[in-house]
């Protein structure tokens, strides 16, 4: 993983939190934790994260509650859930909301690296690919200012 990453982790439960911490730490990426949802946003406020890994389950907030706060107030922010209560219905909906994926507790090391990796890549894109449509469409339609390359 880049060491440019930032991952936010959001997790009710101080063992998962130091779990997933400690399977991030070797990757040389920005890690926090957070441990309910209002606690997450205030620490968003103040430092916008590339990747939330996001449980469901939350005191105050709920996830999916957290989950559209991020998405209306940090879009480019990819999101992971992550529940020890899956449903089809959550599953949905977290999908819905912009979700970049979604998985059952518990999870490994492995899979939580894989995870964060591929939001990781996936934001990484998404970034490329809005740079790219950018660019063209300050080009679109324009001629470009020859004389500028000439004087």
């Amino acid at each position: 993983m880049n060491d440019k990453a930032s991952i936010l982790i959001v997790d009710d439960e101080e063992i998962v939190r130091r779990s997933h911490l400690r399977s991030l730490a070797g990757t040389g990426c920005h890690t926090e934790a957070a441990a309910d949802g209002e606690e997450a946003l205030r620490v968003l406020e103040k430092h916008p994260f590339d990747v939330v890994l996001l449980d469901l389950r939350l005191p105050g907030l709920n996830g999916l509650d957290v989950l559209k706060a991020i998405k209306s107030r940090w879009p480019e922010s990819e999101v992971v859930v992550i529940t020890g209560y899956p449903t089809i219905e959550s599953a949905k909906e977290a999908v819905r909301l912009g979700a970049q994926n979604y998985l059952a507790k518990p999870i490994g090391p492995d899979d939580l690296l894989k995870a964060a990796n591929d939001a990781w890549t996936q934001k990484r894109w998404a970034i490329h690919r809005d740079t790219n449509e950018r660019e063209a469409d300050d080009l679109d339609g324009r001629e470009p200012d020859r004389h500028a390359l000439t004087h």
